[in-house]
């Protein structure tokens, strides 16, 4: 085995670092907004939310991360949640929330006039099997919050998915000033 020896000057690399961080940085940037788009969050303004654009909003659950849905931008308080078929999602809130359980009224746990949750954590499960509870391939999440003196309703489609969802948490934000009462994505009825 033969070895090379440098002897007297040795290479000045110092040529090399510019263009070594010029590659790096070039790569974050080319790189960086795939994985923040696969990693952060996905946002929309309160009335694209609410469907009054005309669109119901979807919502992925997976089983292998949770998504959230966060009313902080918004300032609104979350004041009750249902699900069209809870039987193949877990929700969890980030404080306390009002839950009715059974057909009774009655059946309340938490207090209801003190809700005060601004975000909801959703997790796909393994079906659970209810009785007379169709098999389906989506479900409805309904949420009605109150904030700056009004209450909303909001209605997502929730997907079912395997693979990761590209965002974990879609963000609601308060609707931007227009020049009417109606907010832009208002779509006029016909």
């Amino acid at each position: 085995m033969k070895y090379i020896y440098f002897v007297g000057k040795t290479p000045d690399s110092s040529h090399l670092l510019p263009l070594a961080s010029l590659i790096f940085t070039a790569a974050i940037l080319l790189l960086g907004d795939r994985v923040l788009a696969n990693a952060v969050l996905r946002s929309m303004f309160s009335c694209q939310a609410q469907g009054l654009g005309g669109v119901v909003p979807t919502l992925p659950v997976s089983y292998q991360q949770g998504t959230n849905l966060s009313f902080i931008p918004s300032g609104e308080v979350i004041k009750k949640v249902w699900l069209n078929d809870p039987s193949q999602v877990t929700m969890d809130f980030d404080g306390p929330m009002c839950m009715q359980f059974g057909p009774e009224q009655n059946m309340n746990t938490g207090d209801c006039k003190n809700s005060a949750a601004n975000v909801i954590q959703l997790r796909r499960i393994q079906k659970l099997k209810i009785p007379g509870l169709p098999n389906m391939e989506n479900t409805l999440l309904t949420v009605i919050t109150e904030g700056q003196g009004k209450t909303k309703l909001y209605t997502f489609k929730l997907l079912y998915q395997k693979a990761v969802p590209e965002y974990h948490t879609l963000a609601i934000y308060a609707d931007p000033p227009s020049a009417g009462d109606k907010p832009s994505c208002v779509r006029e009825p016909r």
